[in-house]
């Protein structure tokens, strides 16, 4: 499975979207224009959402403001779990949100969403069904029922914000042009040993020039992204039932001391004993 930056297009004849993706197995680490509400239950993952970084417990709800890089928030989870997602367009009831008096409230959760909000116990419990509805309306239910929603996410005291100050997107053209292309490389030559001299050429960066530029875009120094989507690759060859030595090496790690070592760090066990309890289901 590739890793690319998300650029979703929301049907023309709608201003929102409401989707049910599952990601466990990719490190995706992205950004889009829509402003995200995300409800997760039913397993413990991660939440990294700009320069926060925390682990959540059973389920997770959050909003997310423009822009704001985010991991996808099912990385490594495991289990029968359900994940909701919402995208709003940038502009959403931009003009009503300013003009009406009974919006207010929804566009001060609209600037809140720029710091990246997380929701409390008490507002998960009173929103979840509701939002794993949705998908179930009509366009024009669900219209009328997102903006119940963000009616109780802007009146609740239920939240804390993630950042000290508004997230600001660190992504130009040229920044998403050069890290497409990096990706891209990955996608095509994880199986081969990968230079850092070499993607630094291909970046037209000094060697520490590159480290520090990747690591501020990405949130991973270069081995550790590298690691992360050969990992990602391990797991789906393995769940094919491919053996461990030909998995590592088709992955390409040089060594199979370094490819147990790297597995057990990036999912809790080694790729044996991953491959067992799948297959033992």
């Amino acid at each position: 499975m590739k890793i690319v930056l998300e650029e979703f297009t929301i049907d023309s004849k709608s201003s929102f979207r409401v989707f049910r993706p599952r990601l466990s197995q990719v490190f995706y680490w992205h950004f889009h224009p829509e402003l995200e509400l995300v409800y997760i239950e039913g397993t413990n993952g991660t939440r990294h959402v700009g320069e926060h970084l925390s682990q959540y417990e059973a389920s997770d709800l959050v909003f997310i403001g423009s822009n704001i890089p985010h991991l996808n928030f099912d990385y490594m989870a495991e289990g029968d779990y359900e994940k909701v997602v919402l995208q709003v367009r940038e502009d959403f009831l931009q003009n009503a949100l300013i003009e009406t008096p009974e919006l207010r409230a929804i566009q001060a959760l609209f600037e809140r969403s720029k710091y990246g909000i997380a929701f409390g116990e008490k507002t998960k419990q009173q929103i979840a069904e509701r939002v794993k509805s949705l998908e179930s309306l009509s366009y024009f239910s669900q219209f009328l029922e997102i903006l119940s929603l963000f009616q109780i996410l802007a009146t609740t005291q239920d939240y804390v914000l993630l950042h000290d100050k508004p997230v600001e997107n660190q992504y130009n053209k040229k920044d998403q042009e050069r890290i497409k292309r990096l990706y891209k490389f990955i996608d095509e030559n994880y199986q081969r040993k990968i230079d850092l001299t070499e993607v630094a050429e291909m970046s037209n960066l000094s060697e520490a020039a590159f480290c520090r530029y990747f690591k501020k875009m990405t949130k991973l120094t270069f081995v550790e992204f590298l690691n992360h989507y050969r990992v990602n690759q391990a797991k789906n060859l393995l769940l094919l039932d491919r053996n461990v030595t030909e998995t590592c090496f088709d992955c390409g790690f040089e060594s199979m001391s370094y490819f147990n070592r790297t597995f057990k760090k990036l999912t809790g066990e080694n790729p044996l004993a991953f491959k067992k309890r799948y297959f033992m289901k």
